[in-house]
């Protein structure tokens, strides 16, 4: 199951990610209830999502053609460094008593820009640091299990410390966090470094990019299908501050113990990912965990208790990480090396860059009908869109 972790570079980065992911889905957590607090309104939630993510949407295919141009190892020390400014930032705006809500939409478009460009080159840096492919899919997945073991740990220390002292905290502990993962960058050893490509215009290797995805059936299919489900699905994560204090009556403790439960299934389903030998039969995997993610959206709108609440979102959060994580392992798994970071960067905006216009759907039907309400749109939208992509796609 961490058979990756062999390899000295992955271990490095393994470890770092453990650390620094841990402060960013805790400032993940604190951002979202800021802003709740200080707007009340879910509408500002979605647009805060909005503003986070368009950059993906934007600058992530030009980011992916500069992966596949530089040095992706570091690509990475700048944007991961960038990223600790930010926070840093955040958190002495916030621990001053200076904090506007214009400060919060300004950062979250820096860091949205930054993610554009670190996403791409981090995913297609993987293969880089595990010597051996058969070990990619393992690696694929253990970085999804690091992922979620974070999103289960830092929103429930974030719950707590924002009860306790305050959000800034939060932003605090997240930009420290970053010093471990820049220190592993910088302990690496990198030996197969991503091919210059100099020779040719940008946009002719970006054009090169979206050909080679969109001609490819299996690809294509992936990319559609992880832009769906971003879109419509994902955006139920900015509305969890309105179902804590609103629908289930708690407080900041209350959102930690909602994303925390998603984070465990999310886990559990990283360690079956981990689990499997390679990527053969993820395609149906990629089916029945859409279906499951949709279901317990629906099934989560519809609660009023905290513990059926919880229950729900184990089940959400096993379906969109199996899923997600699944669709990455068939990319890497099946892209040429020389096309990877454009690939990924494709992955990207169809995983992280669809996100902010479903978040702005999701704010606005959470407005004018309802959050639960909104919710039931976005897991009905990912039980449909299954159906008919994976017809599309026999």
């Amino acid at each position: 199951m961490f058979r990756a972790l062999k390899h000295k570079n992955y271990r490095l980065f393994f470890t770092g990610q453990t650390i620094s992911l841990t402060g960013t889905w805790m400032q993940q957590m604190a951002i979202g209830w800021l802003i709740y607090r200080l707007t009340n309104s879910p509408f500002m939630l979605g647009f805060v999502g909005f503003l986070g993510n368009i950059p993906t949407f934007i600058f992530t295919p030009f980011a992916g053609v500069l992966a596949d141009r530089v040095s992706r190892q570091r690509m990475l020390i700048v944007t991961q460094t960038l990223e600790m400014v930010q926070a840093l930032i955040l958190a002495a705006l916030i621990m001053t008593g200076k904090i506007e809500v214009w400060h919060i939409l300004a950062l979250t478009i820096f860091l949205g820009i930054v993610v554009a460009f670190d996403s791409p080159a981090r995913h297609a840096f993987i293969v880089e640091m595990v010597a051996e492919k058969k070990d990619l899919p393992n690696a694929i997945a253990l970085n999804s299990l690091v992922f979620n073991s974070a999103r289960l740990i830092g929103p429930s220390i974030a719950g707590i410390l924002v009860a306790l002292f305050g959000e800034g905290i939060c932003f605090l502990a997240n930009g420290l966090s970053y010093i471990a993962v820049i220190a592993a960058l910088f302990g690496m050893h990198i030996t197969r470094q991503a091919a210059a490509r100099h020779d040719k215009h940008i946009m002719h290797d970006l054009k090169e990019g979206f050909s080679y995805a969109f001609n490819d059936r299996l690809i294509r299919s992936v990319l559609l299908l992880t832009g769906l489900v971003s879109m419509m699905g994902m955006s139920y994560v900015v509305l969890m501050p309105v179902f804590a204090k609103d629908i289930l009556k708690g407080n900041a403790g209350t959102l930690g113990l909602l994303m925390g439960s998603t984070g465990l299934g999310a886990l559990v389903g990283a360690f079956f990912l981990a689990a499997r030998k390679g990527a053969k039969g993820l395609d149906k995997v990629v089916v029945l965990t859409t279906n499951m993610f949709g279901v317990g959206l629906i099934a989560f709108s519809f609660s009023k208790v905290l513990w059926l609440s919880m229950a729900t979102l184990l089940f959400i959060g096993f379906g969109m990480m199996v899923q997600m994580a699944s669709n990455n392992i068939i990319l890497q798994t099946v892209v040429h090396d020389d096309k990877r970071g454009r690939v990924m960067s494709l992955f990207m905006v169809a995983f992280l860059g669809m996100v902010p216009f479903g978040c702005l759907i999701a704010g606005a039907l959470a407005g004018r009908f309802g959050a639960p309400n909104a919710i039931v749109v976005s897991g009905f939208f990912c039980v449909a869109g299954s159906f008919l992509l994976r017809d599309n796609n026999n």
